[in-house]
Formats: C-alpha cells, sequence, structure tokens
C-alpha cells in the first residue's frame, strides 16, 4: 500500500471468479467476401477502392492472411498495398453483408448468455459464469459457440478464455484462425511476465516508447513497477497498468439494457425449396417472436423479414404497421406479405428471419373483478 497526493491506494484485489470469452472474428471482412465468391478463396483479398481506378485514393479496411503474408494490413493506404501486394484482389466492400453475418452471429452468442458485450463488427465480449446451456466448462462453451458460428455462417472465429476481459482479448489474439487459448488464473502471472509491453490492450507506439525509456519491455518488467511510479510517469493510466501486470480487470461487461428489437431467425441445412415449406417457417419464427415479445412485455410497429438465399445473398424488408402488433397471427401475417412481394423460392432459401422494431412496452388493462351489464 502507498499513498499519492495523500491518499491512500490499496492493493488492488484479483478477481478470479468470472469466467469470460472473447471472441474475434478471423479477417471479418475478407471472409465474408471469400464466403459469398468462392473464386476469391486462396488469393490475396484487399478489402479497399482499387486504387488503380481512384488515382491511388483510399484506405484498407481489412485484408485476409493471403494479403497479410505481403505485409498489407488495416489503415493502410490502398496505394501502399497494391505496391506491397500487386497481384492482390480489391474489393470495394458489401457493408450490408457484413452486418448481417454480424447479427447472425450476435444471435449465436446469444443462445449461450445474455451477457454479451459487442466491441466491434466482429468481436465481443462473453460472461458465460452462468450461462444457458448449464455448463460449467468456459473451454466447452468457447468451442461449442466456435463450431456455430461455422456451421451457420461458414466463417471462422478465434476465441480467448480467462476470468476477465484484457485477459480473454490478449488470449483470442494468439492463435488466429480459428484456435482458442485459455489463460487460467493459476498460469496468469507466468504468461504475463513473458507477455511483450505491445500486446497489453491499451498500450499504442507511443505509450511503449515511453516504457522502453523506462526499460519496460515485458509483463515482467512492468510487474517491477511501483504503483506510485507507474502513476507518476502515465498518469491515471499508471493504475491500471500495475494491475493488468498483476492480472487484475474486474471490470463488469457493458450491457446495453434497452431493446432496440425482438427477433429470431434460422439458418436450414437443408434449403427451403417450395412455398409451402416457407410459410411453415414463417409460421414457426412469427410463433417464437410473439412468445419472446410477451417475455419481455413489448411490442412494436415494424416488422422486418431477413432473406437468406442459397446463394448467401441477402435481404432485409420491412414493413410499418399503423398500430402496435405483438401477436404472432399479427406478425406471420406482415411477414407473409413481405415474403410474397419480395421472396423468390426459385432462388432456394437458407436463412429465414423475423424481427420487431419500433418497440414500446405493453400496455395492459386493468382487469375488474366485477362485470357490469
Amino acid at each position: 500500500m502507498g499513498s499519492f497526493d495523500g491518499i491512500q491506494l490499496p492493493e488492488p484485489y484479483r478477481d478470479t471468479t468470472r469466467k469470460i470469452i472473447h471472441i474475434d472474428m478471423d479477417a471479418f471482412f475478407s471472409a465474408v467476401e471469400e464466403r459469398n465468391n468462392p473464386a476469391l478463396v486462396g488469393k490475396p483479398v484487399i478489402i479497399a477502392k482499387d486504387p488503380r481506378k481512384t488515382g491511388g485514393k483510399g484506405i484498407v479496411s481489412t485484408a485476409n492472411y493471403e494479403a497479410r503474408k505481403f505485409g498489407v494490413h488495416s489503415a493502410m493506404s490502398a496505394y501502399e498495398a497494391l505496391k506491397r501486394c500487386p497481384d492482390g484482389i480489391f474489393v470495394q466492400g458489401n457493408y450490408q453483408a457484413y452486418r448481417d453475418a454480424s447479427s447472425q452471429i450476435r444471435e449465436i452468442m446469444h443462445r449461450y448468455t445474455d451477457l454479451v458485450e459487442p466491441m466491434s463488427i466482429d468481436e465481443a465480449y462473453l460472461d458465460v459464469t452462468s450461462n444457458h446451456k448449464q455448463e460449467t466448462s468456459a473451454i466447452k462453451l468457447a468451442r461449442s459457440i466456435q463450431r456455430d458460428i461455422w456451421k451457420e455462417t461458414q466463417l471462422t472465429s478465434s476465441a480467448g478464455v480467462s476470468y476477465n476481459k484484457y485477459l480473454a482479448k490478449i488470449a483470442s489474439d494468439m492463435k488466429k484462425p480459428a484456435g482458442i487459448t485459455v489463460i487460467t488464473p493459476e498460469k496468469a502471472l507466468d504468461f504475463l511476465k513473458d507477455l511483450p509491453i505491445e500486446k497489453i490492450p491499451g498500450v499504442g507506439p507511443k505509450t511503449a516508447e515511453r516504457m522502453h525509456q523506462l526499460q519496460i519491455y515485458t509483463g515482467g518488467d512492468l510487474l517491477q513497477m511501483e504503483q506510485l511510479d507507474l502513476i507518476h510517469h502515465f498518469g491515471k493510466m499508471g493504475l491500471s497498468l500495475y494491475r493488468k501486470a498483476r492480472g487484475i480487470d474486474n471490470k463488469p461487461l457493458t450491457i446495453d439494457r434497452e431493446r432496440k428489437s425482438v427477433g429470431k431467425e434460422h439458418t436450414y441445412g437443408n434449403v427451403l425449396r417450395s412455398e409451402d415449406d416457407v410459410q411453415v417457417q414463417l409460421k414457426r419464427l412469427a410463433g417464437e417472436v410473439g412468445a419472446a415479445l410477451e417475455r419481455v412485455e413489448k411490442q412494436g410497429k415494424t416488422i422486418v423479414l431477413k432473406i437468406r438465399y442459397r446463394s448467401f445473398d441477402t435481404l432485409t424488408r420491412r414493413i410499418s404497421l399503423p398500430t402496435y402488433v405483438q401477436k404472432s397471427d399479427e406478425l406471420f401475417t406482415a411477414a407473409t406479405e413481405l415474403w410474397n412481394e419480395y421472396g423468390q423460392i426459385e432462388r432456394e432459401v437458407r436463412l429465414l428471419g423475423i424481427s420487431v422494431t419500433n418497440l414500446e412496452p405493453i400496455q395492459y388493462q386493468p382487469i375488474s373483478l366485477f362485470s357490469y351489464k
């Protein structure tokens, strides 16, 4: 324990009771493009406008692993990417497809736990200390999530498993692509001792340079620093660094409690080839969404139908109603209307989804104990 400006600084407590998984999709944008266009598989794919058509303008959003072998990375100029990888295939990007895939992956995550904190379109934390599967092994859950994501989206993900968020995030980057790394409480300190300081989340190039000036190159070097010295050199971040060197990060997941939509979707291993099959599935989905709305005591005005065809082309269409609805038959009617107008059964359906937005709480009518005529 030390003091700083007269304030006592107690030794922080390391909570090792939680089970946290960090899921990070592998080269997400380019992976979606390769899935939707198999001709790209095995070739260097760069998500950016083609600099040969833009006069050298543009920034790389991401690149697949084949392109990364040439030193191409996100935030690089497209012109530099072309110089490093002349045979790279530039794809402008289909951000609606990426959002659709991300939504599907979030749906899979929520089957395991309600405690999901999305960090970006392609990564999220899950707290599985308690979970819907009643499974005590976070490792088994992480592998199951990876399998479900692959089975339903044909996209690979990497997973990190630990007792806090920052260690889980470090772990998910250790065995890419499609790997899983576990950092247990017993092994955390030994793991951190050999970790390059640049691998600690939040330590950017400028902070790393300042640390090197202080002869801090690894987590072991950081562990030797006094708490007050780190605060002196790095301010508030110094306290965070002191804790991270000791495997301490007790922050809970940040969950958006306000529901903006309620929905369900299903991916079909055997694609739907008839109108009757579609109607059966729409009825099933409407029933599930109606039950979910009832559980959360919500109703909505906008019904959204999502269709993914065998080709992986995805269509999302919506209809706004004059009144709020919540009953499954009302949802089924609206979804059927959307299907009849926009659906194409001859393209064979791989996925259907129904969701409801523009929500408000259900206004229940008081029940009288007496009736009057």
